[in-house]
């Protein structure tokens, strides 16, 4: 029985050595390799810059409403002589469209027939009241001579206390034709304010340009009936100079301190996509707005527009320049990320690294200067050493400077160049240090490709890589793994 076991065993030990044969034969295609993925450290201008989307907007823009409701007649001409439209040219006190006004023309015929009465009332007002100051005139003379003869045989008593009445009643009546012209004069001045009024209204029934500028928006046609009541309605856009323009942009405020006024910033719009166009920071406004717990605040950028390319309400994305470097090294941000392992790292170097991984695990992340070969490199993980992350402050405000680690290919393998990390725009980063050259290859990554070893070709993967087997000949005209 034991020996029928073992003979089954064999059987299938044997046959599955057989099965990985033929699969190992049989592989279609061509072996994988794993290799350096590398670039040159390079040199060049680094800009510093935070990002945002903005709108563009004309610097001064007027509404033009409508004070009166009435039915849209007819526009009319702009500088040029065609019907006001948009884009139109228009002057001040170009007339922009009229309103039906014969409700208002009504209005002021009335007016002015109320000024009319007003007025004939006052001088009725004043007829009587030279009436009555004549009428003053002849009582006051029988009211002397009544005094003269006084009560006696003459005079009665009740006669005498007659021409005392009559003179004072008269006098009391010029007070009140004195009063009543008041009001007629008044009455004058209430059917004038009237009468200004209706014809103010009348006016508005012709809408006039207030300013000089291009109209951007035209939001009535004709026949259409427009209803002023609390607010306004708009009837037209005008854009009070469209050379300069500004751009209104919504900056998160994490990034809100960066900014300052006479900034300089470049952006692009989608309508010229292959050109950057220039401006400066005007203003930060102080009314923050929160959309879904974020807070933002509106910059105003200044730009100049004097070839008129840019058009009202583009899409702008934003560039707000934080710092600049010229002619320094650069490296990309994936060489300062990359950490090799053991094997990867040349001969001489490995026994180091080794350590300073294990030293690394003991201080369970305290960091201490390391000694030895690769003096001077921050410490990494345990496999090896890592970069410091580099900074994206300005210049003046980057207090300390960031050390890190890139690695210079060196054959095979690889070796550490120790660097300062200055500035980075999240894809460069500017570097210096001993050692490190303009054309220095430097590793970013690992990558996966085809081996080359037919046709002469050298294989350039590294010889700690894993490899998949050689391949053979499959007798049928093609090459298979072997």
């Amino acid at each position: 029985m034991k020996r029928l076991i073992k003979r089954i065993a064999a059987t299938l030990v044997v046959l599955g050595l057989i099965g990985a044969a033929v699969v190992w034969y049989f592989w279609p295609g061509d072996g994988q390799t794993i290799s350096f993925r590398t670039a040159q450290v390079m040199r060049g201008e680094l800009l510093v810059s935070i990002s945002a989307t903005g709108t563009v907007e004309p610097e001064e823009v007027i509404d033009v409403g409508a004070q009166v409701h009435g039915r849209i007649l007819s526009f009319g001409k702009d500088a040029d002589g065609t019907t006001v439209d948009y884009r139109s040219v228009v002057e001040e006190g170009t007339v922009l469209a009229h309103i039906d006004d014969s409700l208002y023309s009504a209005e002021v015929a009335q007016a002015e027939a109320q000024v009319r009465s007003a007025g004939a009332g006052l001088e009725h007002a004043e007829a009587e009241l030279e009436q009555m100051k004549a009428k003053l005139y002849q009582v006051e003379r029988d009211w002397e001579r009544a005094q003269k003869l006084g009560p006696s045989e003459a005079l009665s008593q009740a006669s005498y206390d007659a021409y005392k009445s009559a003179y004072e009643m008269a006098k009391a009546n010029v007070a009140v034709g004195e009063a009543a012209i008041q009001k007629a004069k008044a009455s004058v001045a209430q059917a004038e304010a009237s009468q200004r009024r209706v014809r103010q209204n009348l006016g508005y029934c012709t809408i006039k340009s207030p300013v000089k500028g291009v109209i951007i928006d035209r939001r009535v046609n004709i026949g259409q009936t427009v209803v002023a009541s609390l607010n306004a309605p708009s009837l037209f856009l005008i854009a009070k100079d469209l050379t300069r323009m500004q751009v209104w942009v919504a900056v998160n405020e994490a990034d809100i301190g960066k900014i300052h006024p006479g900034q300089p910033v470049t952006f692009t719009v989608d309508a010229f996509p292959d050109e950057t166009f220039e401006g400066e920071v005007r203003k930060v406004r102080l009314n923050a707005s929160m959309t879904q717990n974020v807070v933002t605040y509106t910059v105003e950028i200044t730009t100049d527009n004097s070839d008129g390319r840019l058009l009202p309400y583009l899409t702008a994305n934003i560039q707000f320049e934080l710092d600049r470097r010229s002619d320094v090294l650069l490296v990309p941000n994936a060489a300062l990320r990359w950490t090799p392992s053991a094997q990867q790292v040349a001969p001489d170097l490995r026994k180091a690294f080794d350590e300073r991984g294990a030293r690394k695990k003991r201080r369970e992340g305290k960091q201490r200067p390391p000694s030895g070969p690769l003096s001077g490199f921050p410490s990494g993980p345990p496999s090896g050493f890592r970069s410091q992350p580099p900074s994206r402050a300005p210049g003046d405000v980057a207090k300390r400077v960031n050390r890190g680690v890139v690695w210079a290919v060196q054959g095979d393998y690889v070796q550490p160049v120790h660097v300062r990390v200055g500035l980075t725009d999240d894809i460069m980063t500017e570097v210096e240090g001993e050692g490190l050259t303009e054309g220095l290859v430097i590793v970013t990554g690992l990558q996966t490709g085809p081996a080359k070893h037919a046709g002469g070709k050298t294989d350039t993967s590294n010889p700690f890589a894993p490899k998949l087997p050689p391949r053979r000949s499959s007798g049928r005209g093609g090459r298979r793994p072997g």
